[in-house]
């Protein structure tokens, strides 16, 4: 057999797949797409193969011939599909269970066939109109006033950077012009967030400038929610000893727990602070998963005090079934951020009048055309059709819950808010009599539920995943998967009784 053949026409030419192999390997494309959404529930949720198995598996150089598609595809199942864990899995319960629905993932491959750039409103204008009005509609959708705008990012951590850059800039400290090394003139810079709060946070301290010392984070009550009262000691221990609060960050569903700090009261710490201060503090809110569910009107109270903050994120592709990436900042003034970030060369100057260019609101120039798959999949679910997925979610969740609360080896760390379950081993569950609570008896129970998650992870029917809280590891099953069922929850019952089982206490 030559090795041209099966090859399409065109790849011996120089132009592209010609138009009628498009038609044919995009209908094997959508079928084999179709095949595997359709058959995924038999797949184990986390790849078994070992570190390099992949890459060992696949030609260390590029081909220097021309492949067919088939066997393209061929290699797709052999090599690539072994080496995923599938997020799509509807027993994938482990971080924030997401879902790449239909509709989306189908304006994903339209987004790659328009390939737009739409750094400027001219480039493409849809992508900036589209853009604009996914955002607004998501801003109706969430209860907020018509003040609120913002744009797309590929995700919480990036938005999160950018809220914060605003709020540098907003120092009036001329940071954007003359930087902030070797400048004996500027205070200690100070963000202040939950001890609970994602690791995003201190990353964007980082690329700021800021550093890790310039994030102090504050303790949190009984449920996991930031202390206003500790908040406010922090800011008036840090103005005596100079330093400058630069901005606050909240967390509606903090990652380990789901929590929800109370946003009113620390608006009111907030606005003391600037009272006595004299210059703005900023009030940056990370609804990355749980401010989708104030999409619910009996939930619109996640939301209670927004209206007081200068930013919030929240990533449809977590919680609104939009396949990754799609993350939404929306602001109180849009202009914080081209304040932080408009830097036009000659190149890129035009005389289009009042349109907004989306290059002007960040760091990234080339801006794919994100706002179509969220688009698409807002149409096709409906605001009723979204709400009723997510109400399903949290009587998932419930259902869950109760089921911990009946187990004799399990209990629940705190009752669930949204859809994330929280639960821990029973402390006397080890065999231990009489010195359950002593620290050894604590440190076994601890290792035995990190053996549990490995033999879940090992046995493949569900994921799950693991954090550590006051010092206890405890379990998390997440859920928000739009094919997952009660059935599936019976697996996942069924698994952790297996686990236990199998997994000695000692």
């Amino acid at each position: 057999m030559s090795a041209h053949d099966g090859l399409d026409p065109a790849q011996s030419g120089v132009g592209d797949m010609d138009i009628e192999a498009f038609r044919r390997h995009g209908h094997m494309v959508v079928d084999w797409i179709a095949d595997y959404l359709g058959s995924i529930d038999d797949r184990p949720v986390l790849s078994p193969l070992a570190p390099g198995e992949v890459r060992n598996a696949l030609p260390t150089a590029p081909p220097d011939d021309p492949e067919p598609f088939p066997r393209i595809m061929a290699d797709l199942d052999r090599v690539i599909l072994p080496g995923i864990t599938h997020w799509n899995h509807p027993s994938f319960h482990a971080y924030f269970a997401i879902t790449g629905a239909g509709p989306g993932i189908l304006g994903e491959a339209l987004t790659a066939a328009l390939n737009v750039n739409g750094m400027l409103w001219r480039t493409s204008p849809s992508a900036t109109e589209v853009e604009q009005l996914v955002v607004d509609w998501l801003r109706q959708l969430l209860g907020m006033g018509p003040s609120w705008s913002g744009l797309l990012t590929d995700g919480a951590s990036t938005s999160t950077l950018l809220a914060l850059a605003a709020a540098r800039e907003r120092t009036d400290l001329d940071v954007r012009q003359r930087g902030l090394a070797g400048r004996p003139d500027l205070p200690a810079l100070r963000v202040y967030t939950s001890e609970q709060a994602h690791s995003s946070v201190e990353k964007a301290a980082i690329a700021l400038g800021l550093g890790r010392d310039g994030v102090r984070t504050i303790a949190v009550d009984d449920r996991y929610r930031l202390r206003p009262d500790a908040l406010a000691a922090a800011i008036e221990e840090d103005l005596r000893f100079g330093f400058r609060p630069v901005a606050i960050v909240t967390t509606i569903g903090t990652t380990a727990t789901t929590s929800v700090d109370p946003l009113e009261a620390i608006a009111d710490v907030r606005d003391a602070a600037v009272a006595e201060l004299g210059h703005p503090i900023w009030l940056h809110v990370d609804g990355a998963y749980g401010a989708a569910l104030a999409i619910c009107e009996e939930h619109r109270s996640l939301l209670d005090g927004i209206e007081r903050a200068d930013s919030l994120v929240i990533n449809p592709h977590k919680w609104l079934f939009t396949p990754i990436d799609c993350s939404v900042l929306l602001l109180r003034e849009t202009q914080a951020l081209s304040t932080a970030f408009s830097l036009v060369p000659d190149y890129l100057a035009t005389d289009d009048g009042e349109v907004t260019d989306l290059m002007d609101l960040g760091v990234q120039l080339g801006r794919r055309f994100r706002a179509l798959k969220l688009w698409m999949t807002l149409r096709y679910f409906g605001a009723d059709g979204l709400r009723r997925r997510l109400r399903e979610h949290v009587r998932q969740a419930a259902r869950v819950a109760a089921w911990v609360e009946r187990h004799p080896a399990l209990e629940l760390v705190l009752r669930p808010e949204m859809s994330t379950v929280v639960f821990r081993l029973r402390a006397g569950d080890d065999g231990a009599t009489g010195e359950a609570e002593s620290a050894a008896a604590l440190t076994a129970v601890d290792e035995r539920s990190r053996r549990l998650l490995r033999w879940l992870d090992e046995d493949g029917r569900i994921l799950l995943s693991g954090t550590v809280l006051d010092g206890r590891h405890v379990l998390r099953l997440a859920l928000g998967n739009l094919r997952t069922t009660d059935d599936h929850l019976q697996r996942a019952f069924a698994a952790i009784d297996d686990a236990l089982a199998a997994v000695p206490s000692r």
